[in-house]
Formats: C-alpha cells, structure tokens, sequence
C-alpha cells in the first residue's frame, strides 16, 4: 500500500459475511481446500466485499495480516500484537492508552474467510481459510526460491526456470550440460580468503538443474576448502540424487560421497554443516605440488540418479 488507511469502526455486510464459527475454524487440523474455477474469475460484488476486510486485517504499522491476538484502542482502531510492543501501549492512529483490548469481532471475522495462497502466480490454485494460510504458504510447493548464488547479497527469488536464466545473464555463472564435471581451481595467494565464493557451476542433467558450489572459508585460523552440490528443487526431489567429489596429486587423491542438498538451504548452512569434499589449506597445498604457494586443485566428480 502507498498509504496508511485508519479504520475508527467496522462496517461488515452480514448478507457477505457469514455468522462465524471461529472454534472449528482455529481447532480443526486438517480443513478443507477449495481450487480455483476459472469460470469464477469475474469480479463481484461479494469479491470486493472481502477485499474491504482483507484491508480491514491489515496491521497499519507492520501492514502484515493481523492474527490473533488483534488489539484495538478503545475507539476502535487495531494492530497486530508483534507491533503492540513498538509503539509502547500507544495507539498509533488516535494516541489513546491501547490497553489490554482485544478485538474479537475482527478475530471472527477473519475465521470466516478464505483466502488464495499468496504463491497463486507461481501456480498455486488452494483457497484456505484465514488462519490456515500463513501454515500453507510456510510450506507451498509453489513458493519461489532464492538466487543460489552466494557471492554477492542477491535478493532474486523466483521459479527454477527465471532463476537459471538469473544466474546465467545477471551472474554469468558457467553452465554445462551432463553429469560429469572436471575443474581446475587456482589461487596465487591461498593464504588469503578475500571472498567466500570463488566459483558456481550450474549442470543440466536428468532434467534437473544442479549448483556446483567450490569456496574458502575461515576456519580457526586457516582457511579450509570445500566442494558440494546443491540442487535446484525441493529436498524431497534432491534425495533422489547422488554425486561424488574426487581431488588428488602426488599420487594421493581423496573423495567424497553425498546427497545434494536443496537450494531451500542457503549455502551458508550447507558449507557450515560441512556437507562436503572439505579439504584442510595444508592438504590442498600438497595436492598443488611444486612450491606449495600456488592453490591448483582439480576436482572431478559425477552426478546419478538412484534407482
């Protein structure tokens, strides 16, 4: 919203609105969803009706959904209780002593309503009662998903097809097609870890798309590296998938197996969970060979479904 609209008393149609029953409505786990017909997409009159309450709902200092608990002032005007603390007892639209008000009418109407997923243009078709949706949308198979991409603060977020085009024209990461990978990784100074990111892959295989994340990060004193593979999709999807790392030289070599993790976790939690190939500074110098002042590792690996 533009703007902030104070509401000093509610006006509910009661031929739009009907009586609720508020204790089924919070009690009952498992409530019924409706699905969208497009035939009904045409606007009426009892639509814009539930838009007017929709706004009713509407915390004026958060402008998030009110849930219960909803306090009011004593002439009426609500907000949310997360934003009762931060305006010190004080309401925000009259100043008056906010108390200890609740505003049940409004927590009954709230229980009477039904409302889209807000992840409706990304393909979501439930409807579901108030109290219902926030649970939903927490866990909707339809919501985006943030940029992979961990060099910079990205605040993209979308579907797995706008994201790969994200990461391909807005970061101009490598993509490859197959399931086999072999990369080489040089650093001059390897005593230093300027960025955490030093570089992201993306591989199309199995008509899936997956994120080949190497990076350095301080751990103690040294900086330690560390390979893993995150997929593009859902963890349920991603456990149906394996991959291996290998890195070696001087004739010695060491490896990894795992299961990619879903790019739901941000590669934050992946690399702090040490969900990969970690190799010490000390062993990857070695793996370098020469002088051992020059990081040159070359990591291979491959990526299967299971059957």
């Amino acid at each position: 919203m533009s703007a902030i609209v104070y509401y000093d008393d509610m006006r509910v149609s009661p031929e739009v609105i009907d009586p609720p029953q508020i204790e089924d409505a919070m009690d009952k786990e498992h409530l019924h969803v409706h699905v969208h017909d497009p035939a009904q997409n045409a606007t009426k009159p009892n639509q814009l009706a539930t838009s007017s309450v929709r706004d009713l709902l509407e915390c004026p200092v958060c402008l998030n959904a009110m849930y219960p608990p909803i306090h009011q002032c004593s002439n009426g005007h609500t907000l949310c209780s997360g934003c009762k603390p931060r305006v010190h007892n004080r309401c925000p639209t009259c100043r008056h002593e906010l108390g200890n008000i609740r505003c049940l009418a409004l927590e009954k109407v709230a229980a009477s309503l039904e409302l889209p997923c807000k992840y409706q243009s990304y393909g979501c078709v439930g409807i579901f009662p108030y109290y219902n949706k926030l649970k939903h949308e927490s866990q909707c198979v339809f919501r985006p998903y943030n940029c992979p991409y961990a060099g910079s603060e990205c605040t993209v977020i979308g579907d797995i097809p706008h994201l790969v085009a994200h990461l391909k024209d807005g970061h101009k990461v490598d993509m490859h097609n197959g399931s086999t990978f072999n990369h080489r990784y040089v650093k001059s100074n390897p005593h230093e870890v300027e960025n955490a990111t030093w570089m992201l892959t993306v591989f199309s295989c199995y008509g899936q798309y997956f994120c080949l994340h190497f990076e350095a990060f301080q751990l103690g004193m040294a900086p330690v590296y560390i390979a893993f593979l995150r997929f593009m999709g859902d963890d349920d999807e991603a456990k149906n998938y394996s991959y291996s790392l290998e890195v070696g030289g001087n004739g010695r070599k060491m490896t990894w197996q795992g299961v990619p993790r879903s790019i739901r976790d941000s590669h934050r939690k992946v690399r702090e969970s040490f969900d990969g190939l970690i190799i010490q500074r000390n062993m990857a110098l070695f793996f370098s060979g020469g002088d051992r002042k020059e990081l040159k590792l070359r990591v291979t690996g491959k990526i299967w479904k299971e059957q």
